[in-house]
């Protein structure tokens, strides 16, 4: 059985539409229906991406992620891995200080600029982010025409895309919206992340 179809039982299951196309509605009631333990009763018809786990480093990353976005980062992994391409989750949560040394570089540190964000000005620094690597067997691949291919099956999944950016373009970057982000500016999103994570409030609380 292919993850789609997996993912089609799941929908029917949760009574959603079973159209095999996971987006915030069927990551939601699964959230709700085993991360949050309203009934693991599904949980066994839930496919390897969603409930499982993927590879060790992937898994690495996904373990500093919020617990709504891990789902999304493993059906992101198993969903390349579908269409043949392989991808390892290498970054995800990023501590200020971690954020502003990647800000320092191309500036007042040697190297090419990587990032226009300073700490508490990044998706990543909240767990709300991460970025993949292709592999060709065990050599990573920094740029490769595959990146489109895995940023178009994350916009699937309802991730957003560094691809898709304007400024600095971050192909192997993407993101988990809160539904409380929903037609925020970038800039008005990362000031509530700000004050919540000073507050120390849940990031996807509404």
């Amino acid at each position: 059985m292919s993850i789609t179809d997996l993912i089609k039982e799941v929908q029917a299951t949760l009574k959603l539409v079973p159209d095999g196309n996971p987006g915030p509605l069927t990551w939601g009631a699964i959230h709700q229906r085993i991360v949050v333990g309203k009934t693991a009763a599904v949980a066994a018809k839930v496919p390897v991406a969603i409930s499982g786990s993927v590879d060790p480093r992937s898994e690495e990353s996904i373990a500093t992620l919020q617990p709504e976005v891990r789902p999304y980062a493993r059906a992101l992994v198993q969903s390349a891995a579908e269409i043949g391409i392989v991808i390892k989750i290498i970054s995800g949560l990023r501590t200020y200080a971690e954020q502003d040394a990647l800000y320092a570089k191309g500036r007042t540190v040697a190297g090419s600029k990587v990032t226009n964000a300073r700490g508490g000005y990044s998706n990543h620094n909240f767990g709300v982010a991460f970025d993949v690597g292709v592999f060709e067997g065990s050599s990573y691949k920094e740029e490769s025409p595959k990146y489109k291919a895995v940023g178009a099956l994350g916009v699937k999944l309802g991730l957003e895309w560094g691809g898709n950016w304007k400024s600095i373009v971050d192909e192997p970057h993407f993101m988990f919206r809160p539904a409380w982000a929903a037609g925020m500016s970038e800039s008005s999103m990362l000031a509530e992340l700000r004050r919540r994570k000073s507050a120390g409030e849940g990031f996807f609380s509404n």
